[in-house]
């Protein structure tokens, strides 16, 4: 990369689109090798599951709204699978690589049966335009590194509009630890702590809570989970 280009401006979302579609859709392939022989998803889910009953008394949902959540970059569904739906009382979903969308379908089964599986929406997220209103928990976890600066502000845009009255966005991302790194592979961008808030910053969020994921191995990027409410 060179240093007059910002590590945003090299993304192509059909190079992501390839990569993750040679992918397997298993937990071991959408984790890059990290997957049910590791601590990494168990890990994951208690991070995430700490941080959302940390926050329960500010997440109160407007009298008679559903907890109605929507898994962003969903892979496989795992998220949904192991963690979203224990919190939520329905859950949609938005994922573009087909060959994850139909192991999704299979993964998520018993929650459909129950009646806790909403929408699968199988489009990118620089597409997708929320119900307004909708949402009491918008997560996106490992999926926003494929949306230049411009887009990922847009889609926040949308998210605010998408929330119900007292809504939460969460974003739950590798972090860079000074500048923003493209990485060429997958065609995404890993920001930093410092890029991210002021990003949000720009799409008229406020962040109420931020966490370090614990657990993961050393080798990996640094993991923070960024709660977010519109100011």
């Amino acid at each position: 990369m060179s240093s007059e280009s910002k590590a945003d401006s090299q993304i192509n979302y059909d190079t992501a689109i390839e990569y993750w579609t040679a992918t397997p859709a298993t937990v071991d392939g959408v984790l890059g090798g990290y997957g049910e022989t590791t601590s990494v998803p168990k890990a994951d889910v208690v991070g995430s599951s700490t941080l959302l009953r940390k926050l329960k008394a500010r997440m109160v949902p407007a009298e008679g709204q559903l907890k109605y959540s929507v898994d962003i970059g969903a892979g496989i569904g795992r998220v949904t699978r192991d963690m979203l739906h224990k919190f939520s009382d329905k859950v949609d979903l938005v994922e573009p690589v087909k060959p994850f969308v139909e192991q999704m379908k299979i993964e998520l089964q018993p929650l459909k049966e129950n009646g806790k599986l909403g929408e699968i929406y199988d489009i990118g997220m620089q597409d997708w335009v929320p119900e307004k209103g909708k949402y009491w928990l918008i997560w996106c976890q490992w999926c926003v590194g494929h949306l230049p600066d411009e887009e990922f502000v847009k889609f926040l845009l949308r998210c605010k509009e998408g929330l119900q009255e007292n809504g939460t966005i969460v974003v739950k991302e590798n972090n860079a630890h000074d500048q923003d790194i493209f990485d060429e592979e997958d065609s995404s961008v890993t920001r930093s702590d410092e890029s991210f808030k002021k990003l949000f910053k720009e799409a008229g969020l406020k962040l109420i809570a931020t966490e370090l994921q614990r657990g993961l191995p050393k080798e990996l990027f640094k993991v923070r989970m960024y709660a977010l409410k519109p100011e």
